[in-house]
């Protein structure tokens, strides 16, 4: 038996009525959400690792997510695996019409334009007889903030709705920027409008992101890695003195960071910024 027509048995009998697990029988579409997330980022982390033993577990964690769909959704009549494979499998051929329709794409820009234009098609006939799709449609709310805020503003994108040059963006930051600092310097403190004003600065950093072609969901976890290593230096620094972070000072604190920095290279692929 192939090791996926197996793994859909141990599913099957999983969810048998009789016979299977109680949690597992338990379980619908929506309770299931929150455990593929957390296998999502379970995958990207042992990637982020590279942890050869853990990435194929891993994968496999996350499979077991789309077999436990593909199951009540079976057990329903909706859809099942074959489904679901199958239907992968149109899209790709749909979506690559230089790969299997003898079209010729000669960038990697333009092979993006196609795809991105096939896929406007595809909802434009989903919503055939309803109102004409907007630009911002089908971006899923459960994706990261990050990750969605920089999707929202490339459809705007599409449709002519951009800065023209990256140094607007920046004069955008900085605009954003005081108008938080107006917002912090405000009495009595407004912390609606410094949380509305903190939101628009994550938006426009998110949109530079985009615009000089930098990935801010992975940088921001690039950033997060850097910070750990080089607090986790500090705290060793400490140790070595005999103090700990909780008996010193900002000024110390700030001296052994800085210091943990100077002896701390850039991440793999990452270049050093401060």
């Amino acid at each position: 038996m192939r090791g996926i027509d197996a793994l859909l048995a141990v599913m099957a009998q999983l969810r048998d009525p009789v016979a299977g697990c109680p949690w597992d029988r338990e379980q619908d579409l929506r309770s299931l959400v929150p455990h593929t997330l957390e296998e999502a980022y379970e995958v990207a982390d042992a990637i982020e690792r590279d942890d050869p033993a853990a990435i194929p577990d891993e994968l496999g964690d996350l499979l077991f997510q789309v077999v436990f769909y593909a199951e009540i959704g079976r057990e329903t009549g909706r859809f099942d695996f074959d489904s679901i494979a199958r239907g992968m499998t149109d899209k790709l051929v749909r979506r690559h019409p230089h790969v299997f329709a003898g079209r010729e794409e000669t960038t990697a820009s333009g092979q993006r334009a196609t795809w991105e234009a096939i896929k406007a098609d595809e909802r434009s006939a989903r919503a055939a007889g309803e109102a004409p799709p907007g630009a911002l449609d089908d971006v899923p709310l459960a994706l990261p903030a990050l990750t969605r805020s920089r999707k929202l503003q490339s459809r705007a994108a599409r449709v002519g709705f951009d800065w023209p040059e990256p140094h607007q963006v920046i004069d955008k930051l900085r605009e954003e920027l005081a108008e938080l600092e107006e917002a912090l310097d405000h009495q009595p403190p407004d912390q609606r409008h410094i949380h509305e004003e903190m939101g628009d600065l994550l938006l426009a950093c998110v949109n530079l992101s985009r615009r000089i072609g930098v990935d801010a969901e992975q940088a921001l976890r690039d950033g997060n890695a850097k910070f750990e290593r080089r607090f986790r230096g500090l705290e060793a620094i400490l140790a070595a003195a005999d103090e700990r972070p909780e008996t010193v000072g900002f000024d110390r604190l700030e001296s052994a960071y800085q210091q943990a920095k100077a002896q701390d290279g850039p991440g793999p692929g990452v270049a050093d910024a401060d």
